[in-house]
C-alpha cells in the first residue's frame, strides 16, 4: 500500500495543479470587470472545459493507480466516455473561436469591437454547447446496442470511443462511421479553421511593414498557438494510433493520451496567466496582499 500511495502522488500533484490554475483564471475573470471581454470570456470557457476533462479523467486513473481497482462497470464507462469527449470537443471549439478573435483582432482591428461583441461571444459559447451535446449524445446510445460477451481490457485507465468499440462483440460498423463522421465534423473541421485563420492572420502580418510590428503582432498570437499545440498535437497522434496503429505497445498508447488529456490543463493556465498582463497583475496583488495580511497577523502575535 505505501508504494501505490507515493505512486500516486505526482498524479494527484497534477490534477491539484490544473484544477488551482484554472479556478485562479476563472475567479480572476469573474473577479476584475475589465476583463468582461470576449478573449476573457473565451479564456475562462477554456478553463472550464479543460477542468472538465481533468476531472473526467482522474478518478479511474487515481483508483487504478492508489487502489489497484481495474474494474468499471458498462455504464459508468459510458458516462466517463461521453464527458471526455464532451469536454475535449468543447475545447477544440473554443481555441476555434479564441482563432477567429485573433483574425479579428490582427486582419480588422477596427471593426474588432463591433464584430465581437461580449453579446456574440456569450452566443458562440452556447452554440458551443449545443452542438457538443448533440453531436456526442449518440456514441453512448450507439454503444449500447451492441453486444460485449467478456470482460474487456482498455488501452487507458479510462473509457474512450475508439478503445470501448474495439471490444464488441457484435457488428460494430455503424458506430465506427458515426465515431469518424463525430471526429471529422468537430476536431477535425475545427483545425482545418484554425488553420485557415492563421493562414489569414500571416498573410496580414506580412503586409505591415517593419518587422517590429509583425513581431508586436505575433506576440498577441502565441499564448493561443501554444494551446492550439498542446491539444491538436497529442490529439492527432491518439487518433491516428487508434486508427492504423494495431502494433503500438499499449505504453506508448497510455503515454500519448496522458498528455492529451493531462497537458492542457496543467499549462494553458500557466502560459495565459504568464502571457496575459491583466491576469499576471492580478496574480500577482492576490499574491501580495496574502504576504501583507500574513506579516500583519505575525505583528499582531
Amino acid at each position: 500500500m505505501p508504494g501505490q500511495m507515493w505512486s500516486a502522488v505526482p498524479l494527484c500533484s497534477t490534477y491539484l495543479l490544473a484544477l488551482l490554475g484554472n479556478l485562479t483564471v476563472l475567479s480572476i475573470i469573474k473577479a476584475e470587470r475589465s476583463l468582461h471581454a470576449p478573449i476573457y470570456l473565451l479564456l475562462g470557457m477554456l478553463a472550464v472545459a479543460d477542468l472538465g476533462l481533468s476531472t473526467s479523467t482522474f478518478p479511474t486513473m487515481l483508483r487504478m493507480q492508489w487502489l489497484e481497482a481495474g474494474e468499471i462497470s458498462f455504464g459508468t464507462c459510458l458516462a466517463q466516455m461521453f464527458f471526455i469527449h464532451t469536454f475535449t470537443d468543447i475545447e477544440s471549439a473554443v481555441i476555434l473561436a479564441m482563432a477567429f478573435d485573433r483574425y479579428v483582432a490582427i486582419c480588422h482591428p477596427l471593426r474588432y469591437s463591433s464584430i465581437l461583441t461580449n453579446s456574440v461571444t456569450s452566443k458562440i459559447c452556447v452554440a458551443i454547447i449545443v452542438r457538443t451535446i448533440l453531436i456526442q449524445l449518440p456514441l453512448p446510445i450507439l454503444l449500447t446496442q451492441l453486444c460485449f460477451t467478456r470482460v474487456s481490457k482498455l488501452s487507458h485507465p479510462y473509457c474512450l470511443h475508439p478503445d470501448i468499440m474495439k471490444h464488441a462483440g457484435s457488428d460494430a460498423r455503424i458506430n465506427s462511421a458515426y465515431g469518424l463522421f463525430v471526429l471529422l465534423s468537430t476536431l477535425g473541421l475545427d483545425l482545418i479553421f484554425v488553420l485557415l485563420s492563421y493562414l489569414l492572420i500571416l498573410k496580414t502580418i506580412l503586409n505591415i511593414a517593419t518587422w517590429r510590428q509583425h513581431l508586436k503582432a505575433l506576440n498577441t498570437c502565441i499564448s493561443h498557438i501554444s494551446a492550439v499545440l498542446l491539444f491538436f498535437i497529442p490529439m492527432i497522434c491518439l487518433s491516428m494510433m487508434h486508427r492504423f496503429g494495431k502494433h503500438v505497445s499499449p505504453q506508448a498508447y497510455t503515454f500519448i493520451a496522458n498528455i492529451h488529456f493531462l497537458a492542457p490543463p496543467i499549462l494553458n493556465p500557466i502560459i495565459y496567466s504568464v502571457k496575459t498582463k491583466t491576469i499576471r497583475r492580478q496574480i500577482l496583488r492576490m499574491l501580495c496582499q496574502r504576504g501583507v495580511s500574513k506579516s500583519k497577523v505575525a505583528i499582531c502575535q
